[in-house]
C-alpha cells in the first residue's frame, strides 16, 4: 500500500468507526479513575507528592567514585521505615555526579547518620539540605488544588459564553478533564512524587487541552461550509499538527534537560499531551460530530 492509499483507509476509518474509536478514551477514562480510587484508599493521596508538597528534607551531596543509588534507596528504607525517602542522582553521561535525597518525616541527623550506615559519611561541610515545613507544604498543596479548580471553572465560563450552548461546553470540558484524570493516574503509576514543577504543568496541560477541544468545536459548530465530517476532518488535520510540534518540542526539552523541576514538567505534559490527542480527536470529535449532525438533521 502507498501512502495515499494508507491515508484514506485512515480517514475511512475515521469516518465510519468514530463511535467505536470513542470508546478508547472512555475505556482509559473508567481504568484511570480505578486507578486513583484504589491509590486513594490505599495511600490516602490520588498521587505521591514530593517535599515541596508534602514538606521534609532534601540533601543535595556530591557522589563518590562508585555510587549506587539503587543501593543507598534500600539502606535507607530499611534504616529509616518510619519515614518517605526518595534518591535520586545527577548524572554527567554515565557518572553519578550529585545524589539527591528527599525525605519526609525523619530529623537531618537521622538521615546523615543513616547515609553513613550505607557508606555515604558526610560531613557539615559535604552537603547542603533545605527544609520545608509540613504546614507550609500542605498550605501550599491546598492553594494549588484552588489554582486548578480555579482553572477550570473559569475555562468551563469562557468555553459557555463563546459556543452559547451547554452540551458542547460539557463536552469540552469532558476531554479536559479526561487528559487531566488520565495524566494523573500515569504519573501515580509511574510513582513520579508530584512538586510545584508537576503543579504548574497540569495547569498548562489543561490550556493544551481547551485549545485543542475549542479549535474542534469551532470548526464544527460556527463554520457551515461541506459535511460535520469533513469540518471534523479539517479541524483534525489542524490539531494535530499542533499538538504533535508541541510534544516534539517537549520531548526534546525532556531529553536535553538537567533540571529535575523541568524534566518533571516535560514528562507530565508528554503524557498529557498524548492523552489530549486521544480525547480530542477520538473522544470530543466523535460526541460532537453526533450532536452536529443531529443539530443538522442528519443522522
Amino acid at each position: 500500500m502507498n501512502v495515499v492509499s494508507i491515508k484514506e483507509t485512515i480517514i475511512n476509518v475515521y469516518d465510519k468507526q468514530h463511535k467505536k474509536l470513542a470508546l478508547i478514551p472512555n475505556a482509559l477514562l473508567l481504568v484511570a479513575i480505578i486507578i486513583l480510587v484504589i491509590s486513594y484508599a490505599t495511600t490516602g493521596e490520588f498521587v505521591k507528592k514530593g517535599v515541596s508538597l508534602k514538606g521534609g528534607l532534601t540533601l543535595t551531596a556530591a557522589a563518590p567514585d562508585g555510587t549506587n543509588i539503587d543501593i543507598i534507596q534500600a539502606a535507607l528504607s530499611k534504616d529509616l521505615p518510619a519515614a518517605d525517602v526518595n534518591v535520586r542522582g545527577l548524572t554527567e553521561g554515565t557518572r553519578v555526579t550529585f545524589i539527591v535525597i528527599e525525605a519526609s518525616d525523619v530529623t537531618e541527623d537521622a538521615l546523615v547518620a543513616a547515609l553513613a550506615k550505607a557508606g555515604v559519611t558526610l560531613n557539615k561541610a559535604d552537603y547542603s539540605i533545605e527544609e520545608m515545613g509540613s504546614s507550609l507544604g500542605q498550605n501550599f498543596f491546598r492553594q494549588m488544588e484552588i489554582a486548578v479548580l480555579l482553572a477550570f471553572i473559569s475555562m468551563a465560563a469562557v468555553v459557555f459564553i463563546t459556543f452559547r450552548t451547554i452540551l458542547p461546553s460539557c463536552y469540552v470540558i469532558l476531554a479536559a478533564v479526561s487528559t487531566i484524570i488520565m495524566t494523573l493516574a500515569t504519573v501515580n503509576l509511574l510513582g513520579i512524587r508530584l512538586g510545584t514543577g508537576g503543579v504548574a504543568a497540569f495547569l498548562m496541560l489543561i490550556g493544551y487541552s481547551v485549545d485543542s477541544d475549542i479549535l474542534l468545536t469551532t470548526r464544527v459548530l460556527k463554520q457551515k461550509e461541506g459535511t460535520v465530517f469533513s469540518r471534523v476532518l479539517g479541524a483534525t488535520s489542524t490539531g494535530l499538527t499542533m499538538t504533535l510540534t508541541s510534544l516534539v518540542a517537549v520531548i526534546v526539552g525532556l531529553l536535553v534537560t538537567q533540571s529535575d523541576v523541568i524534566k518533571q514538567i516535560m514528562l507530565i505534559l508528554t503524557i498529557g499531551l498524548a492523552f489530549d490527542i486521544i480525547n480530542t480527536w477520538l473522544q470530543n470529535a466523535s460526541i460532537l460530530r453526533r450532536y452536529a449532525e443531529k443539530k443538522e438533521g442528519r443522522t
